[in-house]
């Protein structure tokens, strides 16, 4: 029997690590095969006591515990989400890349709350919005793509590197089924552009972000809206890309203006647009991958952020795809959108 030793600098830590009724300490010793007690220890911290027929397996545990130690030195939170995520990593031989999270906060909420990249996929994503003028990220529901672009957008504002942040976004439903709605256009469009309210609201405040529309330093209007314009001094954001037609995102695009960026998010998988109509989102995604200064970033189930059965509720359709591609279209009318919550 192998047995490997990781130290705890307190009581406290060595309780947060093993985690509620030990629930962490479980899913360790299950996923890598060994045991953990705790050995107690002096007023300064405990012993805890890996051990296993494999070494490795020992070895692993131990990187684990260690990396979550280092976690909670750094004021994180271990949820059940980031310690599958780190576990996941470990299993698979990926530690190595988990040195490449950044631990910068890329701003902070009007609640003291630390905006962050949660996984490596995340803070590539982060670092090639920060190094690229138009990025494109791509991915499903739940990899924090608009809410990191959001965050981001936030950040060049209050640092002054740009004059206002526009936020866009294709209405699928645009004709009939919008003149169905009370209201006038504004009342109508307003659903489905709710999630970028809701991300500057959290980050911005109730005042602040009052503060922002009235005086248009803030703009957020459907992607119609922007024919006809050039957006310079701009951070502007387009979401649920994956509903635009070719010529749509084209038109986007060349919108950009002097000092501008732009971020592209969308996930391919949930388009909304007719049968047989390519995704605007796709087609960039191929024909601008290798010019410079464009970024595409595709996330993975391992970047989802919400609940762990987020990520198997996504791969599990993934292999039905695989298995049935001919069923997989929607009924007539049927719009993914009433089923899925936004990133």
């Amino acid at each position: 029997m192998y047995e490997k030793l990781v130290m705890t600098n307190s009581h406290e830590v060595t309780a947060v690590l093993f985690g509620n009724c030990d629930e962490n300490a479980k899913r360790i010793e299950e996923t890598f095969g060994v045991r953990l007690a705790n050995r107690g220890g002096s007023e300064e911290g405990d012993v805890i006591i890996i051990q296993s027929a494999d070494k490795g397996a020992a070895e692993r545990a131990a990187s684990m515990l260690e990396y979550l130690k280092r976690m909670i030195g750094a004021g994180e939170q271990l949820d059940e989400q980031t310690v599958d995520y780190v576990m996941g990593m470990i299993a698979d031989g990926r530690e190595s890349e988990l040195g490449t999270l950044d631990e910068s906060v890329i701003c902070i909420t009007t609640k003291g709350k630390p905006i962050k990249a949660k996984t490596v996929g995340q803070q590539r994503y982060v670092d090639a919005i920060r190094k690229n003028t138009v990025i494109l990220g791509i991915g499903p529901a739940g990899t924090g793509k608009t809410f990191l672009a959001v965050a981001m957008a936030v950040d060049a504002l209050r640092n002054k590197q740009v004059n206002r942040i526009i936020l866009t976004r294709p209405a699928v439903e645009a004709g009939e089924k919008l003149g169905f709605l009370p209201g006038d256009l504004q009342n109508k469009i307003d659903p489905y552009l709710r999630p970028l309210h809701d991300a500057l609201y959290e980050m911005l405040g109730a005042e602040n972000y009052a503060k922002y529309l009235e005086r248009n330093t803030i703009e957020i209007a459907p992607l119609a809206y922007m024919r006809g314009r050039t957006l310079d001094d701009s951070f502007i954001i387009l979401d649920e890309a994956q509903n635009t037609t070719s010529e749509q995102m084209k038109m986007f695009l060349t919108r950009l203006g002097y000092n501008s960026k732009a971020v592209v998010t969308g996930d391919p998988s949930q388009t909304d647009l007719p049968s047989g109509k390519k995704s605007g989102l796709a087609v960039a995604a191929n024909i601008l991958k290798s010019i410079d200064g464009i970024a595409v970033h595709k996330f993975t189930e391992r970047d989802v952020v919400r609940h762990r059965l987020v990520q198997k509720i996504i791969l599990a359709y993934e292999r039905y795809d695989k298995e049935h591609p001919t069923e997989n279209r929607r009924p007539h009318g049927f719009s993914a959108r009433t089923l899925r919550r936004e990133d």
